[in-house]
């Protein structure tokens, strides 16, 4: 039996990787995990008692799209948000998370060819895996754009020769940016439309971490679009509740855009999705409409930014995170210095080269490390305290 070859040299994913790295040694103290960005703060309370009383919604098939409550709660966060309107009914599709969605809409939406050529997907380098997955799944070429601090930590999409930028059909965005923390301001998204619109390609704005921020709400890719009047096909957003309301289980996000994006991607989903229990739709509902323990959960994220600040705010290179949950911590080799840590100490931590990928010889993430800062404050800080002690004195 012959097996498709697109997937034969697929890099290992950054787990194995670590638990190869790591797994062999003994810790050297009691285990501090900073490596997975899994929210350990609580969520509503009352989340299960919704779920509850919904519990009748498991005798029946969910609706593909989302039940008409859910993307309607969606919609209005939407417009709170980012004071846009959507149409709920032909402009959002519920997702079982977001990661379903990144990579299936690169799968109902990227063409077989762009002007007679294989078509290209542009993804940031350092990035979350499934964008590069997604482009070796639709046989589109990756380019790996580098997101690195000369660029501000995004990547600079229009600094590509125009020949690659004429075969794009995708470019994937993370903002605020997974690991650095980096947010896309007005003029950043309102530059990359105005390229997206000259090379007619699609942007996939993946925002999961645009409610956890420090001072200022992250700008939004759709605000921008529509305040700029670009094509409503030209934008989707992913969101996902994983990070914003700390229900990364409920597995329940979402995806915005243009009406025919949205209904090529729910075609696919009738064939290939899994859509999400009713009582967990009821439940994801409830969760958007309310904002009282979202703020409270930046405020308990705003702490551990200080902790941050204060305990490695003098080592050479250290840049404070302007949203999301993670520190990118230059050191001179990641994985060494992810081994040193666990054997000398016992915290974990996940080398910044195992969400890169290897351009020209270069990897953007060899000389970091990725900190989350999920775990109650006192360990973190003792975390935090633990790495500075080990590795910067």
């Amino acid at each position: 039996m012959k097996f498709p070859e697109r997937f034969s040299n697929l890099p290992a994913h950054a787990w194995p990787r670590l638990r190869a790295l790591l797994d062999v040694h003994a810790p050297g103290g009691d285990v501090i995990n900073m490596t997975i960005g899994e929210p350990k703060h609580s969520f509503p309370a009352w989340v299960t008692q919704v779920i509850s009383d919904n519990a009748a919604g498991f005798n029946s098939y969910p609706p593909n799209e989302g039940s008409d409550a859910l993307r309607g709660a969606i919609a209005g966060w939407i417009k709170r948000r980012y004071g846009v309107d959507v149409d709920a009914a032909s402009q959002i599709m519920a997702l079982n998370g977001t990661r379903e969605g990144l990579y299936n809409a690169a799968m109902a939406l990227c063409p077989e060819t762009k002007n007679g050529q294989q078509p290209v997907v542009l993804t940031p380098n350092p990035f979350y895996q499934v964008y590069m997955v997604a482009a070796i799944s639709v046989q589109a070429e990756p380019v790996y754009v580098p997101a690195t601090r000369e660029t501000g930590h995004l990547p600079d999409f229009a600094a590509l020769p125009a020949e690659i930028l004429d075969r794009t059909t995708i470019a994937y965005v993370c903002s605020p940016a997974n690991p650095q923390g980096a947010v896309a301001d007005e003029t950043y998204w309102r530059r990359l439309i105005e390229l997206a619109e000259k090379h007619d390609f699609q942007i996939f704005a993946d925002e999961c971490y645009s409610e956890i921020y420090r001072d200022t709400a992250p700008k939004g890719a759709i605000e921008v679009a529509s305040a700029m009047g670009a094509d409503p096909e030209r934008v989707l957003i992913f969101h996902s509740l994983s990070k914003r309301s700390n229900l990364p289980g409920l597995r329940s996000g979402f995806v915005a855009g243009g009406p025919e994006s949205i209904r090529r991607i729910q075609q696919l989903r009738n064939y290939a999705g899994a859509p999400l229990p009713l009582p967990l739709q009821a439940a994801a509902a409830a969760v958007w409409a309310d904002e009282d323990h979202v703020i409270e959960n930046r405020r308990l994220y705003a702490e551990k930014f200080d902790l941050a600040d204060r305990i490695l705010g003098n080592v050479a290179g250290y840049r404070s995170p302007e949203a999301g949950f993670f520190l990118w911590l230059p050191v001179p080799d990641g994985e060494a210095a992810a081994l040193k840590l666990w054997q000398d100490t016992g915290v974990r931590v996940l080398p910044g080269s195992y969400l890169s990928q290897d351009v020209h010889g270069e990897n953007p993430g060899a000389g970091y490390i990725r900190v989350a800062l999920v775990a109650p404050k006192e360990d973190t800080q003792r975390g935090l305290e633990t790495i500075r002690d080990c590795l910067f004195q």
